[in-house]
């Protein structure tokens, strides 16, 4: 993870805060939290405690709102994004094994034909 993403990630912002950032009211908020569309964080006094991805989230969910979209919506649309992500992290992941794989069957053939030692100190470049 970046730097600025887990800066970004960093829950320290009170509701108070998100409130005048999003311009809604802490009720507001809690119904998001409520129907799952956010996960605040949680001090050991149990109050909220927000990121700056949670408010970007917040004010795309009023954006949302405000073109129309009601909450099933939302969540459909966060459902997509959420199994799009996952497809993308797996394609990912598989290439870099087919990768792994590829760079394998490179060493054998050139250690089977001879342009490459199978002990690391014999080579000579």
């Amino acid at each position: 993870m970046e730097k600025t993403d887990l800066h970004r990630s960093l829950s320290v912002l009170p509701m108070g805060t998100v409130m005048k950032l999003t311009d809604l009211s802490a009720r507001q908020i809690r119904y998001y939290e409520q129907q799952q569309l956010i996960f605040p964080k949680r001090n050991k006094g149990n109050q909220r405690l927000f990121s700056l991805n949670d408010v970007d989230k917040i004010i795309e969910i009023k954006n949302f709102l405000s073109n129309g979209m009601n909450i099933a919506d939302i969540k459909h649309v966060y459902k997509k994004y959420q199994l799009q992500k996952k497809e993308k992290q797996h394609r990912y992941s598989k290439r870099l094994t087919d990768n792994e794989t590829r760079r394998l069957l490179i060493d054998d053939i050139l250690t089977a034909g001879g342009f490459k030692s199978k002990n690391p100190k014999d080579q000579s470049f």
